[in-house]
């Protein structure tokens, strides 16, 4: 028997990963989803989420992508993975995203044919959008004068491509760096952690979803959860992971206590945060 069979789960509750159909609906996470749904359903040019490490920024950058109609919506999301990266390979990653070939011709050729391309989306009907994760990364102010520039590629009545910045709470000062960026916000959301109360249904709801409807976590254990994870989704998947392994080699009974906690958050080096 493995851990998973000990429990009565189907699959892993806690992953790490942004996987989408393990989305929980919580106020804090719902709000935002609107709030960026709202700037590219009415082409309103940029939105801005930011949010600390484990938030859940890019489990909602997904959840927005598949979220949009492939009939309705033409849209890419752009991963920034450094802060090495120049504008003229953002212009041509952009570009390269709505299917235009960004290999040859200089910026400006690659951006007027680019602009032909959302002009002709835009007459088939289709709004064009593009997601940026890790956009905290984009430090470089000619990045962010870039984007700008993109944002100014509109037909006489409206515009033809919007934005969505995912970001850390840096983004906000990258965002300052450049005013008349800035100044373009349609909406801005910052997450938050969840309260104790969320993180509560928050692990019932992965537990049920991979399978088990036991109470697996005695109501100490997910106070010192939210304690230790200070209410950080990341962090409460990699508790509760842990938890649940450490319970299957103790061959603990349920509910899980306080002591497998404290005893996981201390190997994870969480240690003084909760006693």
């Amino acid at each position: 028997m493995d851990h998973l069979a000990y429990y009565n789960l189907e699959r892993e509750p806690f992953s790490i990963m942004p996987l989408t159909d393990f989305y929980y609906h919580n106020d804090e996470q719902d709000r935002a989803f609107l709030r960026l749904k709202r700037v590219v359903e009415g082409m309103k040019g940029l939105g801005v989420l930011v949010g600390d490490i484990g938030t859940g920024k890019t489990l909602l950058a997904r959840r927005l992508l598949e979220n949009l109609p492939e009939e309705e919506y033409e849209v890419s999301l752009l991963v920034v993975l450094h802060s090495d990266v120049t504008s003229d390979w953002l212009v041509r990653r952009i570009a390269g995203q709505f299917g235009v070939e960004s290999h040859e011709g200089d910026k400006v050729d690659v951006l007027q044919r680019l602009y032909e391309r959302l002009a002709a989306l835009a007459e088939e009907g289709k709004r064009s959008v593009i997601l940026i994760d890790e956009a905290h990364m984009l430090r470089d102010t000619a990045l962010l004068e870039e984007i700008r520039g993109l944002l100014n590629l509109e037909l006489p009545e409206q515009k033809l491509i919007s934005f969505v910045l995912f970001g850390m709470p840096e983004l906000n000062e990258c965002m300052k760096s450049e005013p008349a960026l800035a100044q373009r916000i349609a909406v801005r959301y910052e997450l938050r952690p969840f309260p104790r109360e969320v993180v509560d249904e928050y692990i019932r709801f992965r537990l049920a979803h991979a399978g088990c409807e036991d109470e697996v976590f005695s109501v100490n254990a997910i106070d010192a959860i939210h304690e230790y994870s200070r209410g950080v989704p990341r962090l409460i998947n990699v508790i509760c992971d842990n938890a649940l392994f450490e319970g299957f080699v103790r061959k603990a009974e349920l509910p899980l206590e306080v002591e497998i906690i404290q005893d996981v958050c201390t190997d994870l080096g969480f240690a003084g945060v909760a006693q």
